[in-house]
């Protein structure tokens, strides 16, 4: 798509070097990727945007969802292995929660993004 690139080769060489200096190590922009990876599912995100609501049970969130038990628990696990939720027992009964505000911050972050009027321009 012509409109999608550059319509003449140019090469900022002042820019190229300050950016150069002040790149991120690979390893965190990979962690960063799979961070994004894991919040990009719609399930994934409904999970989190309940738990920013309450601290809930398994059976709580499968509810909530209207989903098995069974898909709510394989969700939590790939989100508490990205650290982005925690798990509390109380008894037999598994609680979770929110792993940190950041995740909060991000998500409200992402849904002022979603909700503001020139994002809706691009779509």
């Amino acid at each position: 798509m012509q409109e999608d690139r550059c319509l003449v080769s140019c090469i900022h060489e002042d820019v190229i070097q300050k950016i150069t200096g002040v790149s991120e190590p690979n390893e965190y922009l990979e962690r960063l990727a799979q961070l994004f990876k894991v919040l990009g599912d719609p399930t994934r995100v409904r999970i989190i945007y309940a738990l920013m609501q309450h601290e809930l049970c398994v059976c709580d969130l499968a509810h909530i969802l209207q989903m098995s038990q069974s898909s709510i628990s394989h969700q939590l696990r790939l989100l508490r292995q990205n650290q982005i939720v925690k798990k509390r027992r109380e008894g037999k009964i598994m609680f979770y929660t929110l792993a940190d505000d950041f995740v909060t911050k991000l998500f409200v972050l992402g849904m002022e993004h979603v909700r503001n009027e020139t994002y809706k321009e691009y779509k």
